[in-house]
């Protein structure tokens, strides 16, 4: 039985960029490109009509900007996976866009083959931000101070600190459960358990929120 294919949506208002984007992920067998967009709100629009599982979208776009459509994705089509394309880097992009529901970050500076892998990697809840951003992210919340006493108040267990911790490594479900020697299903159920308690809807969510809570350091999530 052949294997689906990730569909994706790319939003961005330079041609060119779009279009190379596009010609790199068709001559992926694993990757097929269903739809693009100029602007903000016709990206919206397509997700809407298409549900696919990941759009690249552009930080800055007309009519509608990247954050303000991420956060309109997030809450409509809770499916499909929002990964932020952008020349920024800097901890408060990251953290604006990861806010409003983004699920990665990755940079318009990354070679092509790194893109197509990161794709792939976030279609299998792989790596959700790459490491130098993380790290950007990592020295951002530490500079704003971590909430200690609030982390106290979120009781997770020694496992799920262990799964949060590999999380901010970008292990995949897989992965983790190679790791913890049990099964994806339970690995699930300690994410499931672990986005309830730390209140966050998602995988890049909890990890930002265990950095800034205190629950696992900068070694660890590098």
């Amino acid at each position: 039985m052949a294997k689906k294919k990730i569909s994706v949506v790319i939003a961005d208002d330079q041609t060119l960029f779009r279009e190379g984007i596009k010609d790199l992920l068709e001559n992926e067998k694993s990757i097929e490109v269903v739809g693009e967009a100029a602007d903000g709100q016709e990206a919206l629009r397509l997700v809407k009509k298409l549900k696919p599982n990941v759009i690249l979208l552009d930080i800055k776009l007309p009519h509608m900007d990247g954050i303000e459509a991420t956060r309109q994705i997030h809450r409509d089509c809770p499916t499909t996976n929002v990964l932020i394309l952008s020349s920024f880097e800097d901890e408060s992009h990251v953290m604006e866009a990861i806010q409003a529901g983004a699920n990665g970050y990755l940079s318009k500076m990354l070679p092509a083959s790194e893109l197509v892998n990161a794709l792939k990697a976030f279609a299998n809840q792989g790596v959700m931000i790459p490491q130098p951003v993380m790290s950007k992210l990592i020295d951002g919340l530490r500079q704003m101070g971590n909430s200690s006493s609030e982390a106290s108040l979120v009781a997770l267990t020694k496992t799920e600190i262990k799964v949060l911790a590999l999380l901010g490594r970008g292990q995949s479900n897989k992965e983790i459960a190679a790791r913890l020697e049990c099964s994806v299903k339970t690995v699930k159920n300690h994410l499931n358990s672990m986005f309830q308690k730390l209140g966050v809807s998602n995988r890049t969510e909890a990890v930002v929120k265990g950095i800034d809570l205190g629950l696992i350091s900068a070694e660890k999530a590098d």
